[in-house]
């Protein structure tokens, strides 16, 4: 009776989330890092599509385009409207990156997490340890490109730093959308359908020109996509036009991040515990 009572004590309330076994999560994770070179390859490599983007198109066009009237009636040189664009942009990348192809593979083909739940930590808490790597990973992005971005005089150090926590908020909230898709899929093919979803929102989510420059019928369908209100999120802080519209894509971010979050555990839990 003794023996068995003691063992019950150990056992995880479901209810209850431990910081420590997210941790263990994160932790292993980091210790991925150690295994080879080619993981910081692929981590190193989802800074410069962004870069290369802001130098090209920010700067090579920027230099034919002029400068970009806002809606608020404030004129910016077209780099500056651009390189908030790219930074939501990588803040998002970096996310995805993690919490689709890499979830997905340690989900379906290593299966990590049957090995995970052979320990205390609980589906739920396998999903939020992701989304915290994930973010750590974005924030490795988004922490290097602000650094180009003050020193191209593309904004100031305090619009750097105001916009450093909007992008680990985009970082969540996307990778919590993320590992939510990452859960139906049935195989690699259906990552191809995601790849063309992720660039439309990228070519489509003023993050070249301005929404206005687009027919009202688009201008809807663009205010609902979620890269648009990260991009004018960021944009907003970089170039210090804040406004109650700022709060209001925060705000989408949040709930975004909180939809993905709770889907996604369980879903684990449904897939894994049956």
């Amino acid at each position: 009776m003794v023996t068995t009572a003691a063992g019950t004590t150990r056992r995880p309330r479901a209810d209850v989330i431990a910081p420590d076994r997210i941790a263990a999560v994160i932790q292993r994770n980091i210790g991925a890092l150690r295994n080879g070179p080619s993981y910081w390859l692929v981590l190193v490599s989802g800074f410069f599509e962004p870069l290369f983007y802001l130098l090209s198109i920010g700067i090579g066009v920027g230099a034919l385009v002029g400068d970009i009237q806002l809606i608020d009636g404030s004129v910016l040189p077209y780099a500056t409207f651009v390189a908030p664009a790219m930074l939501a942009t990588s803040a998002m990348n970096g996310a995805m990156a993690e919490t689709t192809f890499n979830f997905f593979f340690k989900f379906k083909y290593m299966k990590t997490y049957d090995a995970v739940l052979a320990t205390p930590v609980r589906p739920f808490e396998i999903a939020i340890g992701e989304l915290v790597w994930a973010m750590i990973r974005g924030s490795v992005y988004t922490g290097v490109f602000l650094g180009v971005m003050v020193a191209m005089k593309l904004t100031t150090i305090g619009g750097a730093l105001a916009a450093f926590p909007a992008t680990m908020l985009v970082g969540f909230a996307f990778g919590g959308i993320g590992m939510a898709v990452s859960t139906l899929m049935r195989g690699w093919q259906d990552f191809d359908v995601l790849n063309t979803a992720q660039f439309a929102l990228f070519l489509f989510s003023a993050t070249f020109a301005p929404i206005t420059n687009y027919p009202q019928a688009v201008q809807w369908i663009i205010v609902l996509t979620p890269l648009y209100h990260a991009v004018e999120l960021v944009r907003d802080l970089t170039t210090g036009t804040v406004t109650l519209g700022t709060a209001g894509h925060a705000l989408y971010m949040i709930v975004m991040m909180v939809v993905g979050l709770v889907f996604t555990g369980r879903r684990l839990e449904r897939m894994l515990l049956k």
